[in-house]
């Protein structure tokens, strides 16, 4: 059924009118003039085909039809503001869900993810896989980390530096290179190939060889000592991106945690 456009500024300038039984209060309350509240009864009346008011010498005085739906006026504003709340009510809940690459998330996200809950203990997380964008509306996604050039079409900011560093064995190991999906090519025979940047890690620090992959991956395995650094970084295309569209990235949970997660 189609439903009757129902003229929202007008309705609320009545309410507050009736309430006050004056333009010049209802104008106060509502930060508008007295003109203005007058020009929108008028339109409302126009509209409706009713008198709302009829001005005696006490004051405005609210006419009969005007007084037959004032209770159904208030109550459906009360039902408005209920809606609103219960929209809003996501905003303010504890779980988030983040999609991200397998290797970010082990290397890098999840002890983030710790350290941001552990003085909120009723935090709770969804974690989904996804080396591709997903449609977050699809997915009830509140976030995402993608490996990429840009935000793209999304709100979004970057984490680390734009560079790739190159890896091997703490104790060293063959010049070859082991291979992954996105890794800057090389000359060198390769020695092996893996599913990630995550793996590629894995592979330098058990000797495989040497693994070129993004530096804020490597983070953690550089500081431990499993791997150590070979040359200098050198600068890519692509980083690590915090990515959302504009309603998911304006909640105040996600703003907070891509504080967290920049800081």
């Amino acid at each position: 059924m189609k439903r009757t456009h129902l003229p929202l500024n007008g309705l609320r300038v009545l309410d507050a009118a009736a309430r006050h039984l004056s333009f010049t209060r209802a104008a106060d309350e509502l930060a508008v003039t007295p003109a203005a509240v007058g020009q929108q009864i008028r339109a409302l009346e126009d509209m409706l085909g009713v008198v709302l008011f009829r001005r005696t010498p006490k004051g405005l005085e609210l006419t009969p039809e005007t007084e037959a739906g004032l209770d159904a006026l208030r109550a459906g504003f009360l039902e408005f503001e209920e809606a609103v709340r219960a929209m809003q009510a996501g905003q303010a809940s504890l779980a988030l869900t983040i999609a991200a690459p397998r290797d970010i998330t082990a290397k890098w996200l999840q002890a983030r993810l710790a350290a941001y809950a552990s003085g909120q203990p009723d935090l709770r997380f969804q974690l989904i896989a996804a080396d591709e964008a997903l449609d977050f509306t699809e997915a009830n996604l509140d976030l995402a980390l993608r490996l990429a050039d840009s935000a793209g079409e999304h709100e979004g900011v970057r984490i680390g530096e734009a560079a790739f560093v190159t890896l091997e064995a703490a104790a060293g190991g063959p010049a070859h290179r082991i291979e992954w999906p996105g890794c800057p090519h090389g000359d060198e025979p390769v020695t092996i190939r893996v599913a990630d940047a995550g793996l590629a890690i894995e592979a330098a620090a058990n000797g495989f060889g040497r693994a070129s992959v993004p530096s804020l991956l490597a983070q953690a395995d550089i500081a431990s000592g499993r791997v150590r650094v070979v040359g200098e970084a050198s600068p890519s295309p692509l980083s690590y991106w915090l990515i959302a569209p504009m309603p998911q990235w304006r909640q105040k949970k996600v703003k907070a945690l891509v504080e967290a997660l920049t800081a």
